[in-house]
């Protein structure tokens, strides 16, 4: 990805030639799948999200999903390092478009495979 000179990887905007126009092109990841109901709860910084996720590179994860449509911005928050040194951090969170999107796509998905062949039901519904 290419950066302004003062920019870093995270600051730049997702490339939007990669998005589909409003919509969500949905997914059966189940890292993904763990990851869109953490995002639903809360922004996520990128240790946090790897956690949520059960991944390792969670920014790789995050593009992912922007190519299947979502936004997902990544704002960069003031923070310290475990040194005390200044640093920004990266935290991702949804948009008002991501949550529709989510929600017109959970609307036509009910349910979903998760994990070692347990059905699950996302966001709520039970069995």
């Amino acid at each position: 990805m290419k950066t302004a000179p003062n920019q870093t990887a995270f600051e730049t905007a997702p490339d939007k030639a990669n998005h589909t126009i409003g919509k969500f092109a949905g997914t059966d990841n189940p890292r993904h799948l763990r990851a869109i109901p953490a995002l639903q709860n809360r922004p996520l910084p990128r240790e946090h999200g790897d956690r949520a996720a059960g991944c390792s590179n969670f920014p790789d994860l995050i593009a992912e999903l922007r190519r299947r449509g979502l936004e997902i911005p990544c704002e960069r928050v003031p923070d310290r390092d475990r040194d005390g040194n200044p640093i920004k951090r990266g935290v991702y969170h949804l948009t008002d478009a991501d949550r529709r999107k989510l929600l017109h796509w959970l609307a036509k998905r009910s349910r979903v495979k998760v994990g070692a062949g347990a059905t699950a039901t996302l966001f709520g519904e039970s069995s």
